[in-house]
């Protein structure tokens, strides 16, 4: 039996393979963004790309995800749990092919009557007269709906590995994906498999069936090594799937978490839909915004959050809790120091950092400019978001999905109401500053409802957090005002360099000046969390 220090080592390693494997995958991300700003910029046909990956994905994330995560790993824990010695091995494996079934039968359904109804489901995002989105919508849709099945079964393998504590298989598979989308949107351009329709619709049918390809991959990659588990996955009848215990106790915990989960998918939906009656150009602005937004979240948030989560929940089970506040408090502190900064370095070089990552071909200038007015205001909310991540955690680490939840439905309809008005007035900038309004809303809420956790110093954790936010907000307004005036100098001294020297050397230049500045202060501050992160650094670099 492995010690519980043992086991808690293991997860944070387990922890930092896949963030590793995360970042490369946001990474990636990018230049999957990349490829198809290329290809499509900020066009008609950029808008009907983004909508028809986004009706298949959206079910995705609700259903598959949710299912996997919430319902199927607990349960398959279970039968592992009570049968350590595999004396009832059978009856798991029943349960396996239950639910394989299951997945394979539901969305297998869901497939052929959303192709079937896809000419109704595309119009919700545009207006009546757009006939050409409209069409073209219907065709990419139809070509990634059985995405939903393939990754549906990808992310059912990912559970059954996840379970047994085998994670880098699972987080290798979205790089494939990556991989699949690019090469497939290039190659199949340039060898002109759908000859006589123009270029751009050409590209985004490529990236289509680059899509549909990468998700098949996802889910055969992982197939040998849950093989290699000694457990396998095949059809039972739709009887015994439905009588199975296993997969009744699934369909039990799936359907209460679906509503708080469909809040946070609606808000894609809506804003998409809301964006696509809005103008062309918006919904792939929008989505090219989010996609440099994610990046940085990949990078910190989501690594952090995924460390830190089985420790709370260990050290709340322990009931430990100085040592849970701590944790979380310094959490939420690393996040700041790396947010708050980085909002205002991108506020002042966003329009650089765009062109540097997405223009090229079809996207030019008026691309640039449509995806910087709604970057500013997604940049806004970034450390809001990143929070939001990081403090989630805290209530699931004590067993309570609801006061996140409730806080997500209420957030869910204060964007819905911002996204409508602002969308008025402002368009695509608009719909991107009432996520980030959203997003305070939903962070005041998860401060306010930590109240109502066992042993939470919720008044300590507020008041120094808003004491360093404060601190980190001064320290990142003294180190933007020499790159407010030297970036331009340095814009206008590389413009004619090309893309990339043109760019890159004035970002490069101006994080250099903005990071020493910032890093400075916090030195001569003798920032707690600075000094933390360093000592960390040289621990492991002693180590080694």
């Amino acid at each position: 039996m492995e010690t519980t220090e043992k086991k808690e080592k293991n997860i944070v390693k387990s922890g930092v393979k896949l963030s590793f494997l995360t970042l490369l995958s946001r990474i990636l991300g990018v230049i999957r963004e990349a490829t198809k700003a290329h290809f499509l910029g900020t066009g008609t046909y950029a808008d009907a790309f983004g909508i028809a990956f986004l009706i298949p994905n959206l079910l995705r994330r609700l259903f598959a995800e949710n299912s996997i995560s919430v319902a199927f790993i607990p349960t398959f824990k279970g039968y592992l749990e009570d049968d350590p010695d595999g004396n009832n091995r059978q009856e798991t494996q029943q349960f396996l092919n239950a639910t394989f079934t299951l997945i394979s039968f539901l969305t297998a359904i869901v497939v052929v009557l959303g192709i079937i109804l896809t000419p109704l489901i595309v119009r919700i995002f545009y207006k009546g007269t757009d006939v050409n989105g409209i069409s073209e919508t219907a065709i990419l849709t139809r070509i990634m709906f059985p995405y939903l099945m393939v990754i549906s079964i990808a992310a059912l393998f990912q559970g059954m590995l996840n379970t047994m504590n085998i994670f880098s298989p699972s987080g290798f598979t979205p790089i494939l994906f990556n991989l699949c989308v690019i090469a497939g949107t290039v190659i199949l351009t340039k060898l002109n498999v759908f000859p006589g329709i123009d270029k751009e619709q050409a590209a985004a049918r490529a990236m289509s069936i680059g899509v549909i390809t990468g998700g098949t991959i996802q889910a055969i990659f992982q197939l040998p090594f849950v093989i290699k588990t000694g457990w396998k996955v095949g059809f039972t009848s739709l009887k015994k799937t439905f009588t199975n215990p296993g997969t009744k106790k699934v369909i039990a915990l799936i359907i209460p978490t679906i509503i708080g989960m469909a809040t946070y998918q609606l808000n894609d939906l809506v804003s998409t839909a809301l964006a696509g009656r809005a103008g062309k150009g918006i919904v792939s602005s929008l989505q090219y915004s989010l996609r440099l937004q994610e990046l940085i979240l990949g990078i910190f948030a989501v690594s952090i959050g995924t460390v830190i989560l089985p420790d709370l929940a260990g050290l709340a089970k322990k009931a430990q809790w100085e040592e849970y506040n701590k944790m979380l408090l310094n959490a939420i502190k690393i996040i700041a120091m790396v947010c708050i900064p980085i909002t205002f370095y991108s506020l002042i070089t966003g329009r650089e950092i765009i062109s540097l990552v997405f223009k090229s071909n079809a996207f030019d200038d008026e691309s640039v400019a449509k995806t910087l007015s709604v970057f500013i205001f997604h940049i806004a909310g970034l450390f809001f978001i990143a929070v939001n991540r990081i403090i989630s955690p805290a209530f699931y680490a004590q067993g309570n999905t609801k006061l996140p939840t409730l806080a997500g439905i209420i957030s869910f309809g204060a964007n819905i109401v911002f996204a409508f008005v602002f969308c008025i007035f402002w368009k695509g900038p608009g719909i991107a500053l009432a996520l980030s309004l959203s997003s305070v809303i939903n962070t005041i809420l998860l401060f306010v409802f930590l109240k109502y956790l066992k042993a939470t110093d919720t008044k300590a954790i507020v008041k120094s957090t808003l004491i360093y936010c404060l601190k980190i907000i001064l320290f990142s307004v003294i180190a933007t005002v020499p790159i407010y005036f030297l970036h331009p100098v340095f814009t206008a001294h590389f413009a004619d360099k090309g893309r990339f020297i043109g760019n890159g050397l004035p970002i490069l230049f101006s994080a250099g000046i903005f990071a020493v500045i910032g890093v400075g202060l916090l030195f001569i501050s003798k920032d707690e969390m600075l000094f933390a992160v360093l000592r960390k650094f040289l621990k492991r670099g002693s180590k080694k």
